[in-house]
């Protein structure tokens, strides 16, 4: 049995103790003997793991030890970079806001570079009106940047905002390391997290999106292929002409690239839509958890149906929707849609890119908006995820769903912040996933905020059309039903669809 086995059934190697074991104590089957009936032994079976506990164990099989000299000097794929930890320093300007809020946003970007599989060695920020357009921080933070990567021996620069072609070049050229910005720390944290093919092909869509303005290229690769008598040296024969240049072969690839991924995509929303479509044919009720990264949407789908997926304190951990069915406590069902998490500033190229993915959320029917408890200002995430829902709805002429606020981990919060939260968001749920507090009281909200059947129907319907009957107690509200010679005689609210099909046996009998 392997160590992962054997802490999946609840025994930890490290808490075993030899010295006070004595096997005079414990029987072939392993029980004291005085608790062993003859022929009664019924052997203690390990819990299945659920998907999402796999998933983490996945992630988490590789990590750094620390003390061990882990530099490779060829590293093509390591699994989620925890074999290789990149020592960062970050660096913002504050633009707008007080000090708290620059603060804040240079500490989300710690968490994000964190969860990359950086360790972070310092950070700056500086107060401008706005950011250099040369060198994003000006020449003088420039030099200071400088000395702090020197003196801290980092060998990366993350910029708190995205940098252009320009400013990204002379960082580099006057800092000596590698320097990032925002966006591509994001979009590099995706890559690791995505993992369906619609996931994957969403992510490289983005990358190369914001990849094909800031190509660049040194000496011979910005030469070109062959031309003129150049080609005659090079190339011979044949090769002769106005010729490429490795960039311009490198953004035709890219451009082909995107192109044959937006086709994919487009197909896979193309599927999307059609289980969206079936879902409302069939009368099923839509709800969408949206809300920022790492405010425990994933923790509340598996506390409100026990899906099991994965949950992990990490931003970004699922990027993958899961859609669960489940139903109010009077019976009618309806699906819960766990989406992708949000952040300030996201990327527009992810926005982009995961379109048909965050369509979820414009097409429910209600918009469950988690918010982080534990968090010191949870309104500015609200107003981050509102405007870029806002954003999508706007694009596909839809209105956004009616939203409730639910406040999640209450239980790592006093009573005094929860006082506090409740003036903040008038009229949110508090809840915690964790420990279960509030889940049933949400169930209940949700099932009164849900569309509910407006046609009211008496119909006899024959025995021989059960089905009908069947539907008007899974999708309906039944007031009243009496079986007769003729028929089932049912009284009840039912959706249009429902009422169309039961209008035949209507007022008869």
């Amino acid at each position: 049995m392997t160590n992962s086995a054997i802490r999946a059934s609840g025994f930890d190697p490290a808490d075993f103790d030899p010295a006070g074991f004595d096997p005079a104590e414990l029987n072939a089957n392993g029980a004291e003997p005085d608790e062993v009936e003859s022929g009664e032994y019924e052997p203690i079976l390990a819990e299945e793991p659920s998907t999402g506990e796999m998933e983490l164990a996945d992630r988490n099989s590789l990590r750094r030890v620390s003390g061990l000299s882990t530099e490779l000097a060829d590293i093509t794929e390591v699994e989620y970079r925890r074999l290789r930890l990149e020592r960062v320093v970050l660096v913002g300007v504050w633009t707008e806001g007080d000090a708290e809020h620059a603060e804040a946003s240079l500490a989300e970007l710690g968490r994000l570079a964190e969860t990359a599989g950086s360790e972070v060695l310092d950070g700056l920020v500086q107060r401008r009106d706005r950011p250099d357009p040369a060198t994003y921080v000006g020449s003088g933070k420039v030099r200071e940047l400088r000395e702090v990567v020197v003196a801290t021996g980092a060998d990366t620069v993350i910029c708190d905002g995205e940098l252009s072609p320009g400013q990204l070049r002379q960082l580099e050229d006057k800092l000596k390391v590698k320097v990032i910005d925002r966006t591509a720390l994001i979009l590099d944290i995706f890559a690791q997290h995505a993992s369906s093919k619609e996931g994957k092909a969403q992510v490289e869509l983005a990358q190369l999106q914001y990849l094909l303005p800031r190509l660049r290229g040194w000496g011979e690769a910005m030469s070109r292929q062959a031309g003129g008598r150049a080609g005659g040296a090079t190339g011979g024969v044949g090769t002769r002409g106005p010729g490429e240049t490795k960039l311009e072969t490198d953004r035709r690839r890219i451009h082909k690239r995107i192109s044959k991924l937006r086709k994919e995509i487009a197909a896979m929303r193309t599927v999307r839509g059609t289980k969206r479509g079936r879902r409302e044919a069939n009368g099923v009720s839509g709800v969408a958890i949206a809300g920022y990264t790492n405010a425990g949407k994933s923790s509340l789908l598996n506390a409100m149906t026990g899906a099991g997926v994965l949950v992990e304190d990490a931003l970004f951990a699922t990027l993958d929707p899961t859609t669960r069915r489940s139903s109010t406590p009077d019976g009618r069902p309806y699906t819960l849609t766990d989406t992708v998490g949000f952040v300030r500033h996201l990327p527009h190229q992810l926005v982009e890119a995961f379109r048909s993915t965050l369509e979820e959320v414009t097409g429910a029917d209600l918009l469950v908006h988690v918010v982080d408890g534990s968090e010191p200002a949870p309104h500015e995430q609200v107003a981050a995820v509102r405007e870029v829902l806002s954003e999508i709805a706007e694009e596909h002429g839809a209105p956004v769903p009616p939203e409730l606020l639910v406040v999640n981990k209450i239980d790592s919060v006093g009573s005094t912040r929860i006082a506090e939260l409740r003036r903040l968001l008038p009229g949110a749920v508090f809840v915690s996933a964790h420990s279960g507090e509030g889940i049933e009281a949400l169930r209940e909200i949700v099932a009164d905020r849900l569309p509910r059947p407006e046609v009211f129907v008496d119909a006899l319907v024959p025995y021989t059309r059960g089905e009908l009957v069947a539907r008007v107690h899974s999708e309906g509200e039944l007031v009243d039903e009496e079986h007769t010679a003729e028929g089932t005689r049912v009284r009840a609210k039912v959706r249009s669809d429902l009422a169309s099909a039961l209008a035949p046996f209507a007022g008869t009998g």
